[in-house]
């Protein structure tokens, strides 16, 4: 993934290895991440199917019901929770999408490969690229047409992982560990960014004293998982009351499930045997929860968001005329590829490293093209930039399927042609000659580091 030591020997008289890009890690990291992604693989199969379920229903006779459907509020007024059951997708059933990503961040950075400052740099400067290079196409666009739709910036800096891995099941590639664990990591991260993003721009209309009422059931929540407490009718009422206060004080209440994440410690207790007795707090949480947020919230999300009314052939063209869909579709399809190809090669060249002997350039063009795939959190940010239902938000959901549709077609194109090299690579990576149960290759790899 990120770079790690030369498994070869160095040069003669003591010269140190040169670093390498998209090593292979640790087997341990393996594992779990090999197990993630086939959980986010079915939750993006049902991701598509929910969307195109919302685009058959939008554009169907019966349109006018999908609609009505979206828009049916339930809820409780006092607190801002009279909310539409689009809204309550978007800020409920997403704080639980971005709960899993916070715990998965942490655990990364605590425990996982990404413990260590030099792997974690290249996903987190590509992530970065990843983000600043589509936004500043984006508002280009806009300037050069004189549009009002500059506050739609962020809508592009989205990779959505589960519709990434859907397509990447669908086409079979096998690739290899480093670069599935680089994709994770590198939608991870830019997950982190995207709320950082909402909490700081797309918040109105603060309340400070909620936002104060807030901290109380957070740190009872935090004072109960510190103790190792995991009973759901204590953490659940008091992640609940986090959320409603959260969305009470105007900022956007899926910060309140990262904030939460944050506080779940990542390694055992010394009591409970220290981290050598079995996964942490935070893991256990992350698989309990991830089956509910990559099979449940982040579709009925995208079922209720993904809906447009296209219009026929007139909507296509209207919204084709829209600067902001021009900017979206160019900078997920364009901006993506340049800012975490760009970004990668940059720091792999300023840190005189090598690619993975397994690995080529074309491998990792091919990985920045398939993050161009924004889906799940660009909907959401359009919803915030445009208001639901607006003529820039319908034109925005146009451009970020079309864009998305259009990387993920691309991705499939150089990903395919590099599908044997990328089965023979997998084919080594399950040599165990030794019959220990860890492949040769990591504890080679272990073994040098």
């Amino acid at each position: 993934m990120a770079s790690a030591p030369s498994n070869r020997p160095g040069p003669p008289g003591g010269t140190p290895p040169q670093p390498r890009v998209f090593a292979r890690g640790s087997y341990l990291e393996y594992r779990r991440v090999a197990e993630i992604l086939r959980k986010e693989t079915v939750g993006g199969a049902l991701l598509l199917i929910a969307t195109v379920a919302a685009l058959v229903w939008a554009n169907s006779p019966a349109g006018d019901a999908y609609f009505a459907l979206r828009d049916l509020h339930l809820g409780y007024a006092p607190w801002h929770l009279d909310l539409s059951l689009g809204h309550w997708a978007s800020d409920g059933l997403l704080a639980i999408f971005f709960f899993v990503a916070g715990l998965e961040l942490k655990r990364e950075f605590v425990a996982g490969d990404l413990r260590k400052p030099s792997t974690a740099l290249v996903p987190i400067v590509a992530a970065c690229g990843g983000v600043v290079v589509p936004a500043l196409l984006y508002v280009g666009v806009l300037l050069t047409t004189g549009s009002e739709g500059l506050k739609g910036w962020a809508i592009p800096t989205a990779t959505d992982i589960a519709f990434a891995l859907a397509v990447l099941a669908v086409i079979s590639t096998h690739l290899p560990a480093a670069l599935r664990t680089f994709l994770l990591t590198l939608a991870v991260v830019d997950d982190l960014i995207a709320i950082g993003i909402i909490a700081f721009f797309y918040s109105t209309g603060l309340e400070p004293v909620f936002l104060l009422l807030a901290l109380i059931p957070l740190g009872l929540f935090a004072f109960l998982v510190q103790k190792r407490i995991r009973a759901w009718y204590l953490l659940a009422p008091l992640g609940f009351a986090t959320w409603a206060l959260v969305h009470a004080s105007g900022v956007h209440a899926t910060v309140a499930g990262v904030v939460l994440a944050f506080t779940v410690p990542v390694l055992r207790s010394a009591k409970a045997g220290g981290p050598e007795a079995g996964p942490g707090l935070a893991e256990v949480f992350e698989h309990r929860l991830r089956p509910l947020s990559a099979g449940v919230a982040v579709p009925v999300f995208a079922f209720f968001s993904a809906g447009v009314a296209f219009g026929g052939l007139e909507g296509f063209v209207d919204a084709a005329k829209d600067p902001v869909a021009i900017g979206i579709a160019l900078a997920l399809v364009v901006g993506k590829t340049l800012g975490i190809f760009g970004s990668t090669w940059l720091v792999t060249k300023t840190r005189h490293a090598n690619l993975d002997p397994d690995l080529k350039w074309i491998d990792v063009f091919g990985l920045s093209v398939l993050a161009g795939i924004g889906f799940t959190v660009s909907l959401l940010i359009a919803e915030l930039s445009f208001g639901l239902g607006s003529a820039h938000d319908e034109h925005a959901k146009v451009a970020i399927l079309t864009g998305s549709l259009t990387a993920a077609l691309l991705a499939t194109v150089v990903l395919r042609a590099r599908n044997r090299h990328y089965e023979r690579v997998e084919a080594l990576e399950k040599v165990d000659a030794d019959g220990d149960g860890v492949p040769d290759l990591f504890q080679r790899s272990e073994g040098s580091s």
